[in-house]
C-alpha cells in the first residue's frame, strides 16, 4: 500500500539531519507539510529550502537542552502548528563516557533533552486532541536502551533512551482513547550526524564501519533504513499499532552470530 500523507503536518524534532530529516523528507514527498525543529539554523534554514521544493515546511531552531527555550518553541507550535496530527520526536546526541567520567552538567544535559521532548509532546498532544482526527507519535529511542557496549560506554544516553521507551508505553495507553498512537523505533549503529560529537566529521563513516560486525546482518543502518520504520508508524498502515518498540538494528537484539 502506498503511504499517503496528503494534507497531513509532521513535527519533526530533530529534523535538520539524519533519521529526522529522511523522515520529514518522505511525509514532505507524500503530500504532507513539515515544520523542522532543530539546534543548528543552518542544518534547519538548508533543509527547509530543500523540502520546499517538495511541499510546504517552517523551521524553527532552538537549543533543546537549554530549558529556557522550550516555553517559545510550545507557543510557536500552539499557535502556529496546533494542526499537526504527526509527530517525531529523533533529536539526540552521543557521547560515549565511562560512568565515572560524568559530571553533573553532562549528566543534566540528558535529562534536560528528555523534559524538552516530554514537553514539547504535550503540546502537540493537547493540539491534536483538540483538533479531533486522532495522530500518531514515534520517539527515535536505542538498542543502547535495550543492552550496554563494552566498547561505548553510555549510561547517561541509555538512561535517555530508556525513559522515551518508557514514555512510548505509557503514552500509548493514556492517547489511545484520542485515537492518538505512539510509537518508537530502537536503531543499533546507524550513519547519521549523531556521531559529530566525538569523531571527526571526515571518520565518521570509516569509524562506524568497525561496528558492522556487530550486526548480523553485516552493515550499520543508514538514516533511510530508519526512516523507512518511522514512516510506516506514522502511516495509517500502521493504524492497529500502537505502544510498539521496533527493533531497527540490522539484527543485534536477536541474538549473536
Amino acid at each position: 500500500m502506498g503511504t499517503n500523507f496528503h494534507g497531513k503536518k509532521v513535527i519533526v524534532v530533530g529534523g535538520s539531519a539524519g533519521m529526522g530529516r529522511e523522515t520529514a523528507t518522505d511525509v514532505v514527498s507524500a503530500g504532507g507539510s513539515a515544520v523542522i525543529i532543530g539546534r543548528s539554523e543552518e542544518r534547519v534554514n538548508e533543509t527547509v529550502a530543500e523540502l520546499s521544493n517538495k511541499g510546504q515546511v517552517w523551521g524553527i531552531t532552538a537549543e533543546l537542552t537549554d530549558r529556557a527555550a522550550i516555553p517559545d518553541i510550545q507557543r510557536k507550535l500552539s499557535e502556529q502548528h496546533a494542526d499537526a496530527t504527526l509527530l517525531v520526536n529523533s533529536a539526540g546526541f552521543f557521547i560515549p563516557k565511562t560512568f565515572l567520567e560524568y559530571d553533573p552538567a553532562f549528566y543534566d544535559s540528558y535529562l534536560e533533552l528528555n523534559y524538552a521532548l516530554f514537553f514539547l509532546t504535550q503540546t502537540v498532544v493537547k493540539g491534536m486532541i483538540a483538533h479531533g482526527e486522532g495522530g500518531s507519535i514515534v520517539n527515535v529511542g536505542s538498542m543502547w536502551a535495550h543492552q550496554a557496549i563494552g566498547l561505548t560506554p553510555s549510561s547517561g544516553y541509555s538512561m535517555q533512551k530508556a525513559g522515551l521507551h518508557a514514555l512510548t508505553h505509557n503514552l500509548a495507553i493514556e492517547l489511545a482513547p484520542h485515537k492518538i498512537r505512539v510509537n518508537a523505533v530502537a536503531p543499533a549503529v546507524v550513519k547519521t550526524p549523531l556521531y559529530e560529537g566525538f569523531i571527526p566529521k571526515d571518520q565518521i563513516d570509516s569509524t562506524l564501519e568497525t561496528f558492522a560486525p556487530l550486526h548480523p546482518l553485516g552493515r550499520v543502518g543508514t538514516a533511510t533504513d530508519v526512516a523507512n520504520a518511522i514512516t510506516f508508524l506514522l502511516s495509517d498502515d500502521a493504524s492497529w499499532i500502537t505502544g510498539a518498540i521496533l527493533n531497527v538494528d540490522g539484527g543485534v537484539m536477536a541474538g549473536r552470530n
